[in-house]
């Protein structure tokens, strides 16, 4: 597992879309070849999806052979709903950029048998080939999408009721009415995530900072499922300094002499 630490969100932001950016690009996707995108939601990715817009309007990169599937959705709550995750990626990335509609995946949190929803996604990502390059977050807690403390580390998409902790964190969204935070969600599993041929994770802020000790400092663990990005032959997780707080000391020391070493962060932050 590689660590990136950059010094603030800015930077892990643009270190990010730059590294996702290039890894497109070096692919040389066609109608016959796409590449295959993993997409997650929340505050975290925001800044990557403003930086893959700004390339995209530079005329960097084009996203007209790229096929993408979202990480999550609610379950209950309709597509054109302001939180619908639906809402939020063609508010914030897909409508800003040259994708084709018929290649975006979303799960149908509607749908009328929720079981063979996450069935045929599953399905439906193998019929692809494989997802080359997932994104993703951490949550407070340490989980990736709805894989909740505790979830299955080869588990695959499927229904998840939410706990206390996610629908209280999410009240926010929903004016700060628990009663209006939908319950139960479809997400990929971690298994699915794990399953691509890269994971690229973002992690920010001192409130992210407990969980990147325990997935980073700590062996893999089913109560932090981001964790199991330990195994992954190109699992990589870029940070800022803020998220950082709470490694080992030599942990910290040890990435960022490896980064300084390599040049790494230099390297994709002037990258365009």
């Amino acid at each position: 597992m590689r660590v990136i630490i950059t010094n603030n969100y800015d930077d892990m932001s643009k270190w990010a879309a730059n590294y996702v950016a290039e890894k497109i690009i070096d692919y040389n996707p066609t109608p016959e070849k796409p590449f295959k995108l993993g997409c997650p939601t929340g505050s975290s990715p925001l800044g990557l999806y403003k930086n893959l817009i700004k390339l995209y309007e530079a005329g960097k990169i084009s996203f007209k052979n790229v096929i993408t599937f979202n990480m999550d959705e609610y379950v209950g709550l309709p597509e054109d709903h302001p939180e619908s995750y639906h809402s939020f990626m063609w508010t914030n990335f897909f409508s800003h950029i040259d994708i084709k509609k018929e290649n975006v995946h979303i799960l149908n949190g509607n749908a009328p048998d929720l079981m063979a929803e996450c069935e045929n996604y599953e399905k439906a990502i193998e019929a692809a080939g494989g997802i080359d390059l997932f994104m993703g977050g951490i949550g407070p807690d340490g989980h990736i999408a709805f894989n909740e403390p505790g979830s299955s580390l080869g588990s695959k998409t499927r229904i998840k009721t939410l706990t206390t902790n996610t629908i209280q964190a999410n009240c926010r969204f929903f004016n700060n009415d628990v009663n209006l935070v939908p319950k139960q969600a479809l997400t990929v599993g971690v298994g699915t995530v794990m399953a691509a041929r890269e994971v690229l994770i973002v992690c920010n802020g001192p409130q992210k900072s407990r969980a990147l000790h325990h997935v980073i400092d700590n062996g893999i663990n089913h109560m932090w499922t981001v964790s199991a990005l330990q195994a992954h032959p190109h699992g990589n997780i870029v940070c800022d300094e803020e998220a950082c707080v709470e490694l080992k000391v030599s942990t910290y020391q040890y990435f960022k002499d490896k980064q300084r070493l390599e040049g790494i962060v230099e390297r994709y932050l002037n990258r365009f």
